[in-house]
Order: structure tokens, then C-alpha cells, then sequence
């Protein structure tokens, strides 16, 4: 595409159709701008726009189009083809920063993340200038462009906080301190000289701290993996400015917005954070400060308000108190009693309390809520870090701690008990109490691990929460249903299994609650139930136990999904899925209700796929129903085909992509199924599974090439007479993957499956090409785990079509390949293969080259018989070889960059490990032996010799063993 004003005007059009509200107006323009992504010019074009355009819009709608593009492209895969010319690549790393700076807020927050994606890939070593073009701009003055800088330095930098160290992480940290740090802490005591100069207006004091927040996250990103020298030496003019920050109230600066926090708390939230992290990684050195800023964040505490735009700034000023009373040596702050109960009466209860805020999200943002509170990203808000401020506290002082709160819980229990109607908050307080109390250590997977002592918990869970779920209305007092359920949920390994089972019909009864929290819950805490661990690896609550329940369950587990608000429920789901693996043939006879019913859902889903994990669970949940009644009744399995290829069809016709994964891993599982021969519905769909356009999402790939397995496994001889036209197709498939590095081993998944099941005249003509194509990969790129597949392919291959077919068709491509192959990559190789039935392949492979080739025995080949036995001996014997060299150690762990649905494997669709030799071969060291002892026979005198002058003793002390076990002699 040209630079010119056509292509600018084409481009306007179709970004504004993008923004259409009808589908049919704005997929095609999407599909436009796919298309032309690939084209020379395309970013610049749109870099343009956004600078040039009079429309508002059109500049926005290009900065999103342009960060989009470059999530997408930047990135340069190995294997695949680099989606952005170099000369773009170019162009747009030297305007883009200028552009940035001179762009509106909202349009420099775009170019700002996509210079930090640029950034990722290309700084330090190819966009060495970035830094030195970025510092500059500090001189400017201009405090637009100055908080340009800082928010793009901020997305660039702030990945310091969770990379591993490396010494290319230091290396690159060091070469931003030496060019940031000195500017950056320069700009920060200007900004604040600046703020007394101007403390009066406050237009200039929004932008001023808009500042001085960017740079007091720069601060943290930098001094995150290591203490770096020079703010070591210059802690102090850091440290004391902080400090006056902290306990600086400005009246200009206060908003009356009660929600939103305004500039001042989030200033003071991030100062919190920073000095928090010096309490916790560098106390020695931050130590002649601490004093002064605990009397600081304690003094913010006890005179912070109770409004939502303080919560940041509260927790992250508990988080501080919590981060210091559990190192040892801040103990003495807090030994004395009564600095334990005044932070307990003025910090920790207040803040445990559920306020108005709160009861608003508990009604009408329920999801929002669940996940703060389920999920524990709940990590700003102030009862979590009331939490772990008690959790600190009892780390050195669990007595006095306990002793205090139980005085609160017994009070606020009393004042409920009053009048529960009114004041139901005060229990809910005194729950959340009792839980931050006696959960020292918890996991998402197991819950509470270990207990605090003092608190029985079996007593409070009779007396104080069950009696709230047996009441029957389930619709009143929703909160404290949804606390007593997550009691249920979070105590599940301390209340004993009597108590779990009396609670499992209240939870079911509890699915029908009207409050989204409360029927979610539910299904939450009986997944979690279902999934705990009894003795000898069972599940603790058995199907049995489950029999008086099993349909009230299934029943009011679908009902829910039909409860406003959760149609797409993700938990409720996953509670179905569980249900069904717990319960197995139990939900036969309800198999035919559930069906349809999944199938609705899948059908509806699909308009608009949205909720990732829900869409999970649901194929998740048909995969179980499938495998459970057809294990019971195999025929079954052409009414599941009856009820789901009509909505298959459909997904597969309108590409939801999001769902064709799932729907090939479903297709694979009802074909392996069938047991003869394979149906005609399936045969009309297999030429649509070799289109390219299907291969070039990585997504597709590993449920594709499981498909295409299946239609060997069970059509073979069917694809062989009647779509032996689809052949070359079928390799084409092969050969695309193969040169991929990424995915070579589904290549050979695929090629083993072909020369298995395959008739062998059907692939005669082709089996030379593949052998030259997996050369041509060998010679240009050999990986270790290309090399296992080919060692465990031309293994398979020598056992199917015998060893002598072997050796032909590699010394027909170029003279004495075979002994190239066996001297070079079997002998020294054979040791990387993994997997028992990989071994098991190679070693029937290698015995018949060892017995069945006679130009092993005579011919130029004879001398590699003994190394190539002693390296069958060593794939017995030795410790499996898993070194890998260090350039290769990161190619499988490309994430494709950009948007792609990855392929999600489903759990219930698995399938078996296949084993090629079966029962022809038991045991393959016994079979060794006896294939020696029939060459022995054939060639009398000649093996014993070579054994006793050629191998090294302890391999032959092993064949010996191999010998006896076999109870034959050579």
C-alpha cells in the first residue's frame, strides 16, 4: 500500500465502519483491515491518520488499530514468516516517540503501550536510542511531554517487578540506571520544588502529581529486583521526600468525588507500596527510616475515612503495617498491649466492616464481587489487608491477637442475636473475623492448610453458620448465606466429614437462591467439595453417598443457569462437570434431559462466545456424557452425533473460533467410539480438515491432528479406495508441520498413524519424498525433539515394513545413507528417547536391524552391529538422556504473540496412549534375546564371537540376564 491520499481515505472509511453497531457492517470492515495488515506502508498509514486526521474518532480509533497491530506482529517467531518489513520496522521506531509526546492523553496512553511492546522485543539491542531520546525530553519543561515520557519509561519498566533474574535482566536494569536513575531523580526534586512554588493552583498541581505518581512507580520498578547503588546513595533525598509527601494535605488537591480516588491517595498508595518494599527486601538499610514512617501511616490510618476512593490508600497502608510487624526485627514496635489493641480497635475492625459499598456490589456487580472475593483479587481492597494484618500480628503475638478479637466476635455476635434483622452486618463482621483468625496458610486448590489453635472451628461452624443455611428461605439474608457458604468452602479440610455431608443438600437447595453470590457459592463450594481427597486416592464424598441426591442436584444445577445473571456461569458449569466425573453411571438415566440441554447452551453460546472458562466446562461436561453412557452402552454413541452435529456444523460453518478446537477434540472423541467401520457423515467432512486456512491457527493443530488420527484409525482402508485423492493432501498436511519447529512432533504424530494404519500400497509412491523431506529438516535445523520423533518414526517404520525395507529406501536416496543414519543419529541418540511406549518402538525397531537385516551381518555395515546393541543395551539400561542443548531449551515456549485462541485441551476427551507393537512384543529385553538366539541359529558361531570380542562387559553381563530371562543360549 502506498503512502497516499487514497489509501488514507479508504482506510478512514473502513476504520469508522469498524465502530458500526450492525455486525454486517463492521465484520467486513474487519475482515478488510485483516487483510491488508500484511502490506508494506500499512502501519505508517495509520500512523498518519492518527497525526493528521481532523475527525477525533478516526485518531483515537488509529492509535487502537496501530497498538493492536503491533500486539500482533511485532513479535518475530521463529519458523514463521516476519509479518512487519524491515523498513517499516524502521520508520516507525523513529517516529514514534516524537508522535507520542505530541499526541492528546488519550492518544499517547495508545503509542505509549505499543512502544513497551516494541520495547519487550527490541530494547536495549535494537533500539539502542530509545533511552537517551526519552531523557532528553526531561529538559523540556513541558510537563505534557515530561509525563509522556514517564508513562511509556513506566509500561517499559514496570516488567522489572516479576521477571526471573537473569544476567540479561541485570545487564539491561544496569544499563537503565546509568542512563535513568541521576534524570529521573533530578526531575523528581524539581517537580516537588515546583509543587511549592505553585501550591496555590490547581490546574498546575493535577499535572505536577500526575508526575510525581508516574515517578514514584518508576521508583519501585527500579528498585524492585536489587537495591541499585545509587538510591542507596541518594536514599535520603528519596526517602525524606517521600515522608513529606505522605503527611502533606493539600486542600486543592481533595476531590468530592466519594468513589474515584483522586491524586493525592494515589500518590500516597504508591508510597505506601515503595516503602513497604524497603521495609521487606532492604530493612538494614531502610532502617534509620521505619520509625518515622510507621508513626506516618499510622497517623493516615486512624484519620482516613471510610469513603470507596480511600481503599487503595488504606490497604496499601495496612499492607505496610502487615509487611513490618512480621519481620523480626520490627517486633518491639509492636510488643506492648496496648499497641495491640488500639491497632486492633482503630485499624483492623473498622476496616473488616461491610459497608454500603460493599452491599452495592454483593446486589448489582455481583461479578466483580465474586472474583475480589472468591478469587483473591480482592488484594486492594480493605478487609484483605485487615486479613493479613492480622495474619502478620499472629505470626509473633497469637495469643494476645486471639484474645482480643474473640472479646470483639462475642460482642458482635450479641448485637446481632438482638436483632438480627437490623444488625446482620455485625455477624457478617464477626465471621470475616473468626476466618482472617484461624487461616494461617490457605490455597486455592485445598483451602485453609493450616489452623490457628485457639479457634474451634467445628463449634462456631454448628453454632453460628449452619443454623443461617438450614432456615428455609434461602432467599434471606443473601450476605450472610454467602459467608456461611464460603466457611463451608474455606474450612473444608478442618470441619469433619459428618458436618461436610449434612451441609451438601443445604448447598444444593442453596443453587435456587435468587442472589447471583449466593446460588454461585453453591455450585463454588460443592465442586470443591466433590474434588477433595478421601483415603487410598478416592474422592472423600463417594457416589454413593451422593445416590438420595443425584437428581435435585443435576436438577437445580441446570435451573440455575437459568437464574438472571447466570446464563454463563462459569462456576455453576464447573460444578456440572464435576458432578458428572464424581458421579458416573448414577446420571445415565438423566443423560437425555442433560443433553439437550447442553446442547441449547453450546448453540446459544456460540452467537457470541465470551466467557472462556464457561465454554471450557461445557465441552468439558458433554465429553463426560459421552464417555459415561458409552462405556456402558457403546451403541449410544450415534444419538450423541444425532444431538450435536447439527450445532457442530453450524460452529464450524460461521469459524467461531474461539470453539473449533473444542469441536475436532469432541469429533475425535465420537469417532474413536465407533468400532468398525467409519460413518459416511464423518467421510463428507474429511476433505474440509485438509484446507490450509484451518492449519494456520496453532490452536487448530493438536485437536486436528488427533482428528485426522481417528479417521486412520478407524477408515484406513475407507480413505484408501474412496478418497485416494485426498492422500497428497494429507502429507501436504504433514510436511506443513514438520517444517515448523514448534509443531514437528504432531507431524509425526500424524505420519506415524499414516504408515500404521495405512495399506501399504496406498503410500508407496509418496514414502520416498517423506524420507527426503525429513533429511532436508535434519540438515537445516536438528532439534532434540525432532530427533526423538525421527528415531521413534523410522523405528515404526522398520516394524512395519521390516528392517531390509529400511535400509533400501535409505541407501536408494544417496549410497550408504543407512550406515550415515545408524553411525550418526541412532547410536548416539537412541539414549533422548522418552515414554514407555516410544522405548518400546525403538526397541523392537532396533532388534530387527540387529536380526532381521542381513547387511547388518555382511557387508561394510557389520562394524556398527555391536555399537548399535550396545546402545539398544544402554536404552535398557542407562538413566534416559534429558540434557538439551541451551539455544534450544526456548522453542516450545513461544506464545504466539497477538490474539489466538490456544488450543485448551479438554480433560474428559483424552485419549488413551496408543502402543503400535501391542501384544506382539511383551517384553522387549526378552524379545531381544530371543531374536539373537534365531540369528544365532541362522548364522551358527558368528554372534557369540562378535559378543565376546566387541562389547564392553557390563552391557554383556546385562544381555547375559536377557539371555536367562528367555531361557534361551546363543
Amino acid at each position: 500500500m502506498e503512502l497516499s491520499d487514497a489509501n488514507l481515505q479508504t482506510l478512514t472509511e473502513y476504520l469508522k465502519k469498524t465502530l458500526d453497531p450492525d455486525p454486517a457492517i463492521r465484520r467486513p470492515a474487519e475482515k478488510f483491515l485483516e487483510s491488508v495488515e500484511g502490506s508494506q506502508n500499512y502501519p505508517l498509514l495509520l500512523l498518519t491518520l492518527l497525526e493528521k486526521s481532523q475527525e477525533n474518532v478516526i485518531k483515537v480509533c488509529a492509535s487502537v488499530t496501530f497498538k493492536n497491530y503491533i500486539k500482533r506482529n511485532w513479535r518475530i517467531v521463529e519458523d514463521e514468516p516476519n509479518k512487519i518489513c524491515e523498513s517499516d520496522r524502521v520508520a516507525i521506531k523513529a517516529n514514534i516517540v516524537p508522535l507520542m509526546l505530541s499526541s492528546p492523553e488519550q492518544i499517547q496512553k495508545q503509542l505509549s503501550d505499543a512502544i513497551s511492546i516494541i520495547g519487550r522485543e527490541d530494547f536495549p539491542q535494537k533500539w539502542p536510542d530509545l533511552l537517551t531520546e526519552m531523557v532528553n525530553r526531561f529538559q523540556s519543561g513541558d510537563f505534557h511531554v515530561i509525563n509522556g515520557v514517564l508513562r511509556t519509561a513506566h509500561s517499559l519498566f514496570k516488567r522489572y517487578r516479576h521477571e526471573f533474574k537473569s544476567n540479561e535482566l541485570w545487564s539491561e536494569i544496569k544499563l537503565v540506571l546509568d542512563a535513568f536513575a541521576l534524570p529521573l531523580t533530578n526531575l523528581f526534586k524539581a517537580t516537588i520544588e515546583l509543587c511549592s512554588t505553585h501550591a496555590n493552583d490547581a490546574s498546575a498541581l493535577k499535572v505536577l502529581f500526575s508526575s510525581l505518581i508516574l515517578i514514584a512507580k518508576l521508583f519501585y520498578s527500579l528498585n524492585y529486583q536489587d537495591l541499585p547503588e545509587f538510591f542507596e546513595d541518594n536514599m535520603e533525598t528519596w526517602m525524606t521526600n517521600f515522608h513529606s509527601l505522605l503527611t502533606l494535605d493539600n486542600k486543592l488537591l481533595q476531590t468530592d468525588d466519594e468513589e474515584e480516588a483522586g491524586l493525592l491517595e494515589l500518590l500516597k498508595s504508591q508510597i505506601c507500596d515503595n516503602a513497604a518494599l524497603y521495609a521487606q527486601k532492604y530493612d538494614e538499610e531502610f532502617q534509620p527510616y521505619l520509625p518515622r514512617f510507621v508513626t506516618a501511616i499510622w497517623n493516615l490510618l486512624v484519620t482516613t475515612g471510610q469513603e470507596v476512593k480511600y481503599d487503595l490508600l488504606v490497604s496499601n497502608a495496612i499492607q505496610f503495617l502487615a509487611s513490618v510487624c512480621e519481620r523480626p526485627h520490627y517486633k518491639h514496635l509492636f510488643e506492648d498491649q496496648n499497641t495491640l489493641t488500639s491497632i486492633c480497635e482503630k485499624v483492623i475492625v473498622p476496616n473488616m466492616e461491610f459497608r454500603a459499598a460493599d452491599e452495592e456490589a454483593f446486589e448489582d456487580n455481583s461479578e466483580e464481587y465474586i472474583r475480589r472475593d472468591l478469587e483473591g483479587s480482592d488484594i486492594d481492597t480493605r478487609r484483605r489487608a485487615a486479613c493479613d494484618l492480622v495474619r502478620g500480628l499472629c505470626k509473633f503475638f497469637e495469643g494476645p491477637v486471639t484474645g482480643i478479637f474473640s472479646g470483639y466476635v462475642n460482642s458482635m455476635l450479641q448485637e446481632y442475636a438482638k436483632n438480627p434483622a437490623v444488625n446482620w452486618k455485625h455477624k457478617d463482621a464477626a465471621i470475616y473475623l473468626v476466618t482472617s483468625l484461624a487461616s494461617k496458610a490457605q490455597t486455592q486448590k485445598h483451602g485453609i492448610t493450616q489452623a490457628n489453635e485457639l479457634v474451634n472451628l467445628t463449634e462456631f461452624f454448628v453454632n453460628h453458620i449452619q443454623p443461617d443455611l438450614k432456615s428455609a428461605n434461602v432467599n434471606e439474608f443473601p450476605v450472610l448465606k454467602a459467608d456461611g457458604i464460603k466457611y463451608i468452602m474455606i474450612f473444608r479440610n478442618q470441619v469433619p466429614k459428618e458436618q461436610l455431608l449434612v451441609s451438601i443438600p443445604l448447598l444444593i437447595s442453596h443453587l435456587q437462591a435468587e442472589s447471583i453470590v449466593v446460588h454461585t457459592y453453591a455450585a463454588y463450594a460443592l465442586e470443591r467439595l466433590f474434588t477433595m481427597r478421601g483415603t487410598n486416592n478416592t474422592t472423600l464424598i463417594t457416589a454413593a453417598e451422593m445416590a438420595p441426591f443425584v437428581e435435585v442436584l443435576l436438577t437445580n444445577l441446570f435451573k440455575a443457569l437459568t437464574l438472571p445473571g447466570s446464563s454463563e456461569n462459569e462456576y455453576i458449569m464447573k460444578a456440572i462437570m464435576r458432578s458428572f466425573s464424581l458421579l458416573q453411571e448414577s446420571i445415565i438415566p438423566y443423560i437425555p434431559s442433560v443433553i439437550t440441554q447442553l446442547t441449547q447452551k453450546l448453540l446459544a453460546v456460540s452467537k457470541n462466545p465470551s466467557k472462556p472458562h464457561f465454554n471450557h466446562y461445557m465441552f468439558e461436561s458433554i465429553c463426560l456424557s459421552i464417555r459415561i453412557t458409552c462405556k456402558a452402552n457403546p451403541d449410544a454413541v450415534g444419538s450423541f452425533e444425532e444431538a450435536l452435529f447439527m450445532v457442530f456444523t453450524e460452529i464450524l460453518q460461521n469459524d467461531v473460533q474461539e470453539f473449533i478446537p473444542y469441536v475436532f477434540q469432541v469429533m475425535s472423541l465420537l469417532l474413536e467410539m465407533h468400532k468398525n467401520e467409519i460413518p459416511s457423515s464423518y467421510m463428507a467432512l474429511f476433505p474440509h480438515l485438509l484446507q490450509p486456512v484451518l492449519w494456520e491457527r496453532t490452536g487448530n493443530i493438536p485437536p486436528l491432528v488427533r482428528l485426522l488420527q481417528a479417521y486412520l484409525e478407524r477408515g484406513a482402508n475407507t480413505i484408501a479406495s474412496a478418497a485416494a485423492d485426498k492422500i497428497p493432501g494429507l502429507l501436504g498436511v504433514f510436511q506443513k508441520l514438520i517444517a515448523s519447529k514448534a509443531n514437528d512432533h504432531q507431524g509425526f504424530y500424524l505420519l506415524n498413524s499414516i504408515i500404521e494404519q495405512m495399506p501399504p500400497e496406498s503410500v508407496d509412491q509418496y514414502r520416498k519424498q517423506i524420507f527426503i523431506l525429513l533429511f532436508q529438516r535434519l540438515q537445516n535445523s536438528k532439534t532434540t525433539k525432532f530427533i526423538k520423533s525421527f528415531l521413534v518414526f523410522i523405528n515404526l517404520y522398520c516394524i512395519k515394513y521390516g528392517a531390509l525395507a529400511l535400509q533400501e529406501i535409505f541407501d536408494s536416496i544417496q549410497q550408504k545413507m543407512f550406515g550415515m543414519v545408524l553411525e550418526k543419529i541412532i547410536i548416539p541418540e537412541i539414549q533422548k528417547v522418552s515414554g514407555q511406549v516410544e522405548k518400546k518402538i525403538c526397541a523392537v525397531g532396533i532388534t530387527k536391524i540387529l536380526t532381521e537385516c542381513p547387511p547388518m551381518m555382511d557387508t561394510e555395515y557389520t562394524k556398527l552391529w555391536i555399537p548399535l546393541l550396545q546402545a539398544l543395551i544402554g536404552l535398557f539400561e542407562l538413566p534416559e538422556d534429558d540434557t538439551i542443548p541451551d539455544e534450544e531449551h526456548f522453542i516450545d515456549i513461544e506464545d504466539t504473540p497477538g490474539y489466538q485462541t490456544a488450543f485448551s485441551q479438554l480433560a474428559f476427551a483424552g485419549k488413551k496412549e496408543h502402543d503400535p507393537v501391542g501384544q506382539m512384543v511383551n517384553n522387549p529385553r526378552i524379545h531381544l534375546a530371543q531374536s539373537l538366539h534365531k540369528l544365532s541359529t541362522a548364522c551358527p558361531g558368528r554372534v557369540p564371537s562378535m559378543l565376546n570380542t566387541s562389547l564392553n562387559a557390563e552391557a554383556l553381563q546385562y544381555l547375559q540376564g536377557y539371555l536367562q530371562a528367555a531361557s534361551v543360549t546363543l
